[in-house]
């Protein structure tokens, strides 16, 4: 029974050690002032593994990307992005088309939809702009000059749209 406790303890704090693992990695940091309106958008997840994927993708809306504001003036616009969730997140943001409804992008074999038109991205932990992901507890953010109209905001790691992570936003 000893033996069988020791290979517990071990089996946990190995890991807990190994990167990119589901267990929270924190890095706290402030964003500097921003400029124009601020859109402060929540990435989120159910945590712990990916459960009940189906062709690589998960189901049943695990996954959110909130936005605390549906609309902004057109001009500059910085979103400041919080990753709340378990595992590293994204935000991507992409014209909407008058005809299109906001989570009805198709999803390729990768699993990610096609970024083509992007305006630009908060993917980079603790900084701006482009980077390998926001992980858990962190934040990132953009400050981007936005032309009026529909904006779809999303997280764009394989899976992740699938699961849930958009929202719009309209700028007016």
């Amino acid at each position: 029974m000893t033996a069988l406790s020791v290979v517990v303890v071990v089996g946990v704090v190995g890991g807990a050690t190994g990167g990119g693992n589901g267990f929270l990695s924190r890095q706290n940091c402030a964003a500097p002032s921003l400029y124009g309106p601020v859109v402060n958008v929540s990435l989120t997840n159910m945590g712990g593994p990916l459960m009940g994927q189906r062709n690589g993708m998960m189901n049943g809306g695990a996954m959110r990307l909130t936005a605390d504001r549906a609309t902004v003036p057109g001009g500059k616009v910085s979103f400041l992005v919080t990753n709340g969730g378990s595992i590293s997140h994204e935000l991507v943001v992409l014209p909407l088309p008058a005809d299109q409804v906001v989570g009805t992008r198709p999803i390729g074999g990768d699993a990610r939809i096609d970024e083509a038109g992007s305006v630009g991205e908060a993917s980079n932990t603790c900084a701006e702009g482009a980077g390998q992901g926001i992980v858990s507890g962190s934040s990132g953010w953009v400050t981007l000059t936005l032309a009026p109209g529909r904006y779809e905001l999303v997280c764009n790691l394989p899976g992740h749209y699938g699961a849930g992570m958009y929202t719009q936003l309209t700028v007016s």
